[in-house]
């Protein structure tokens, strides 16, 4: 499905094919056209060893950086921290915590992805933060915030 990626520090946009999968554990972005297209990465504190699908240790480094993107889709807008992963296929993978949370409405059929089942707290920015997922660390935020004004 084609996205927009817009990034953060010069707040210009592109349009990129990204691959939804569900036997995705993270999101991710290569490591190629991190560079290609001139996104900034970040170091993270602990590397993640990803898994193949046989459980056997992925052949290539553990993610060690992240790339912090604005994603576009349907009028919808979030940022995100994204793993970036060397030797991939694919610019751009949507994995299962995406495809979880935004819970779309996919007809395989047409090809078609709509955003008609995404929970309220998408309308507002949210940003995954290493070691949760974003809506998570969101909720958490948000509950401190209101704790603190009682």
């Amino acid at each position: 499905m084609k996205i927009g990626l817009e990034r953060i520090d010069t707040q210009e946009g592109i349009m990129v094919e990204a691959l939804l999968d569900s036997g995705v554990t993270r999101l991710v972005i290569s490591l190629e056209f991190r560079k290609r297209k001139g996104f900034k990465s970040k170091k993270i504190e602990n590397p993640i060893y990803m898994r193949n699908v046989d459980e056997t240790f992925n052949k290539e480094r553990p993610v060690e950086n992240t790339v912090e993107v604005n994603i576009y889709y349907q009028g919808h807008r979030e940022r995100m921290e994204i793993d970036m992963i060397r030797g991939q296929k694919w610019n751009v993978i949507l994995g299962m915590p995406w495809l979880a949370h935004h819970n779309p409405k996919i007809d395989w059929k047409i090809e078609e992805v709509k955003m008609t089942r995404y929970p309220e707290e998408c309308r507002r920015q949210w940003r995954p933060k290493q070691g949760k997922l974003g809506w998570q660390k969101q909720k958490e935020e948000e509950e401190k915030e209101e704790e603190s004004r009682k």
